[in-house]
């Protein structure tokens, strides 16, 4: 907008500064310069009611642009102060209007009140479009939605409503319809917003966008969400607008699609924004993210703390609907820390009641949810049903994850009733819609992310069935609920990844040479976000159902004289379901703590007998390892009395993945996801020969002879050493192998599992970008450190390359779980290669290249516990 026309007279600086703020409306970055000049102008001039005009515009440079509230209220303040001297009364309300909603901003809600009823009473029978907005941000803000909205719908049916202005209220009912559930609704309306978005400026465009993305996310639309939170960020920097409300928001999204780090980061970022420029509103709103976030990271202090200060600064502010959305998740924290009080359960059912009086439908089903939980806690049975039926009626028809909770709240009542079957009924359903979630993303990433949504009811319903139902069920419903996020793969459709991992690999290269410079560290860890985001705004990649949950006879038809345990765990018990062809068996095992400590102790001993090798042979170090090995054995595997000499599959639960299986069997082991992985790959027809890909990687002394002396052993070999294994050309002829053979380093990323990898001659061929290239031979020997070692998620889900790999349709990988002493672990894996003919396993061949160690040499003993199989090939 042109607002830098100098034409002679009063007249015309009128109208240059009444242009002011239309210009400052649709762009307050361009516009801050312009509206200052205009205010030095008009009162070098002497022109009053310009001035009064041109400070407004100036103040909604400072706020909008700067987010200096404060500075913006003093402009205001003498706006207000000439224009109530000149009597100029219909410009002293419009000057009060913004000075209103700046005074929200800044918490002082009784002066914004002050502001708009004063406003109101200069006006008289005049209703400008602006009074009634301003009128309605306040409820809105309050928490008084249903309020709120009434005065949009009926505004946006008035036809003088400037485009700025409708705009604005068409997003924010956006904003409402969300909260209540009405999805449909909010997204007609945010695509109606950002439509007017573009007659209005880059300010509003960027503005509404991100209020688009908001909306998304509530309606369980996570992927897109993501997307369009980035589309928001790269248009609020073109506005050069401040960050601190777009990171509020995308923590929203984060926090649902469980990227934790990410929802942290959000919160953080906004709070030290909105503290930094003085936005008490916005501060206190991010303030309880931080809360939300904090409790999801099982940090019921951080919660509890962060929850304490969003209810007093929302209390200071007199908005009663957020302060009781924040006291919730106080509660929620106290639960879980074991300290609820009878006090808490008042507050929770005191806050269910508003929310839901000030139509907040989401938070008001959280707070249900949470009063039901406390009344159970409490022994208040009677209370914690009528909380928990309350939570389930009012999450139908919302989005995914609000009636996921309405099933919880739906079972944990039928478990109150002892209705098992009840409960079981609710649970399923409430899976199923989880499943369906799943569905939408491409990314295996958040795939096992979004299963810590469904613990809960996994739990509640073994628990259920555990009490009164055949051993066949527990098994059923184990399954169930066991690496579902990798049942089927999605291709996103992602194109031009290669270059982008190559750009990485250098920069790895050039830090690990020449020393880690901030810059070019950043930029490393820049480019390793963007390319673990590639997949996660996708929502339309290819499906492939690669493996189908098989039933129970059918599995025990497959295992022919196998046997398969698979482990769980219910209320800090380990349990076990033996399944073989003619029986379904489940018992207790011990204690998951006593069973951690041995596990770790057993990891120690391995860990430094594998850094000793070669440098202190002492034998007590090995007689330790074996002692420890025969100590887990005890606790896992002999309580279950498993026929001898069979076979076993075994599916740990979680924290038992990193357990040296190989070692507490006498019989060949394979370790699978699940049960329908397993019989999965056994119906994987086995390729009659095919190309053997075998790559060495750099600085691994007997690696090179290693894959030379194997490619003797195979026909159809192609042998790849340093320099030539780079990942490109292992990439290509990993495509159409049936076998491929990697011996080098592996490095495993807890932070980060898709950055995880093997490292080839000019870097890191990663779990993500294994993934992108969808390459999958029908079997995979990692004989390399810690390679098979993946990362355990909540809800029954891994991440890494074994993982990867099985989900993609490798029907058997051999690999190690911890480090493994180079030289011998190269003659082992000869050995294991020399046993792999006819119809032999990878299981059976390690079991039998096993049998030639020296369990006194300390180098055989780590390698005899080391290497597990997996799948069935």
């Amino acid at each position: 907008m042109d607002t830098s026309g100098h034409a002679a007279g009063p007249t015309a600086l009128l109208t240059r500064a009444e242009a002011a703020y239309q210009f400052a409306v649709a762009d307050p970055a361009a516009a801050a310069p312009v509206t200052e000049a205009l205010v030095i102008e008009a009162r070098r001039t002497g022109d009053v009611e310009a001035e009064v005009l041109a400070l407004r515009a100036q103040a909604w440079c400072v706020v909008r642009a700067e987010l200096a509230e404060q500075r913006g209220r003093r402009l205001l303040n003498r706006a207000a102060r000439l224009a109530e001297a000149a009597r100029l009364d219909e410009r002293l309300a419009e000057v009060l209007l913004v000075r209103s909603a700046v005074n929200e901003e800044l918490g002082a809600t009784r002066a914004a009140e002050r502001d708009l009823l004063r406003a109101r009473d200069l006006l008289g029978d005049k209703v400008p479009p602006g009074l009634e907005q301003q009128t309605a941000v306040l409820h809105q803000n309050a928490g008084r939605i249903a309020e709120a909205a009434a005065i949009y719908r009926r505004a946006l049916r008035r036809r003088d409503l400037p485009v700025d202005i409708r705009g604005k209220m068409t997003n924010n009912l956006a904003l409402i319809e969300a909260q209540l559930g009405r999805y449909g609704v909010a997204l007609a309306l945010a695509g109606q917003a950002r439509a007017l978005a573009e007659q209005i400026g880059p300010f509003a465009t960027a503005i509404f966008t991100e209020s688009e993305a908001w909306v998304l996310a509530h309606a369980g639309r996570l992927p897109e969400s993501l997307a369009l939170f980035e589309e928001s960020e790269r248009l609020f920097e073109v506005a050069d607008l401040p960050l601190g409300e777009l990171h509020a928001d995308a923590a929203d999204a984060f926090l649902d699609l469980r990227l934790l780090p990410e929802a942290r980061s959000a919160a953080d970022r906004a709070v030290r924004e909105f503290s930094d420029t003085d936005v008490p509103l916005m501060r206190a709103e991010a303030q309880l993210r931080v809360a939300r976030v904090a409790l999801s990271e099982g940090d019921a202090e951080g919660a509890s703390k962060a929850s304490r200060e969003a209810v007093e600064a929302f209390r200071q502010q007199q908005r009663v609907g957020w302060a009781w959305r924040a006291a919730v998740v106080g509660i929620e924290a106290r639960l879980e820390a074991g300290t609820v009080t009878h006090t808490d359960l008042r507050d929770a059912r005191r806050a269910a009641a508003t929310l839901e009086r000030l139509g907040m439908t989401v938070e008001a089903v959280d707070a249900h949810l949470t009063a039901g939980r406390a009344a159970s806690r409490l022994g208040r049975d009677a209370w914690a049903r009528e909380s928990f039926e309350h939570a389930h009626e009012l999450a139908r028809g919302s989005s995914m994850l609000t009636r996921l909770r309405g099933r919880l709240a739906a079972a944990s009542a039928a478990a109150l009733r002892d209705e098992p079957a009840l409960v079981v009924r609710h649970c399923r359903q409430g899976l199923e819609d989880l499943e369906r979630h799943r569905g939408q993303l491409a990314s295996t990433e958040l795939r096992v992310l979004a299963s810590a949504h469904g613990v809960e009811l996994g739990q509640l319903a073994l628990r259920a069935l555990r009490g009164t139902s055949s051993a066949v069920k527990v098994f059923d419903w184990m399954e169930r609920n066991r690496a579902t996020a990798l049942l089927s793969v999605q291709r996103a459709g992602v194109d031009g990844f290669a270059e982008e991992f190559e750009r990485l690999r250098e920069m790895r290269s050039e830090i690990d040479a020449s020393g880690a410079s901030e810059a070019l560290v950043a930029r490393h860890a820049a480019l390793e976000q963007r390319l673990r985001r590639l997949t996660w705004g996708s929502s339309n990649g290819r499906k492939h159902a690669r493996t189908r949950r098989v039933p129970t006879r059918e599995l025990q038809a497959l295992l022919g004289d196998r046997v398969l345990v698979e482990y769980g765990v219910l209320d800090g018990e380990v349990f076990a379901a033996v399944v073989t062809a003619d029986q379904v068996t489940v018992s207790t095992v011990a204690p998951v703590a006593v069973l951690r400590e041995e596990r770790d102790r057993l990891a120690f001993a391995l860990r430094t007998l594998a850094r000793l090798v070669g440098r202190d042979a002492r034998p007590e170090r090995a007689r330790l390892a074996r002692e420890r090995v025969a100590g887990l054995r005890r606790l896992l595997v002999e309580p279950l009395a498993l026929p001898p000499d069979r076979e076993v599959v075994v599916v740990p639960v979680d924290f038992l993945q990193s357990v040296p299986w190989s070692a507490l069997v006498d019989a060949p082991v394979s370790l699978s996801p699940s049960a329908s992985f397993w019989a999965g790959a056994r119906q994987r027809p086995r390729p009659a020969s095919g190309k053997v890909l075998l790559a060495a990687g750099p600085g691994l002394s007997a690696a090179e002879d290693e894959v030379r002396r194997l490619g003797l052993r195979h026909d159809d070999s192609v042998v790849l050493v340093p320099p030539d294994s780079t990942v490109r050309r292992v990439a290509d002829e990993l495509d159409g192998a049936t076998t491929a053979h990697f011996a080098c380093h592996g490095v495993v990323r807890a932070d980060n599992p898709m950055f995880s990898g093997l490292r080839l001659s000019d870097g890191l061929l990663t779990v993500q970008e294994l993934e992108l290239r969808d390459l999958a031979p029908y079997r995979v020997v990692l004989a390399a450190c810690e390679a098979s070692a993946d990362i355990a998620y909540t809800g029954g889900e891994l991440l890494g390359f074994v993982s990867a790999l099985v989900a993609r349709g490798t029907a058997g990988v051999l690999g190690s779980i911890q480090l493994v002493p180079d030289e011998a672990a190269a003659g082992f894996m000869v050995r294991v290669h020399e046993e792999l003919h006819g119809e032999a396993t990878l299981a059976s061949a390690l079991h039998a290249a096993r049998g030639s160690l020296d369990l006194d040499d300390p180098a055989d003993l780590v390698n005899w516990c080391g290497f597990t199989a997996y799948g069935a090939a």
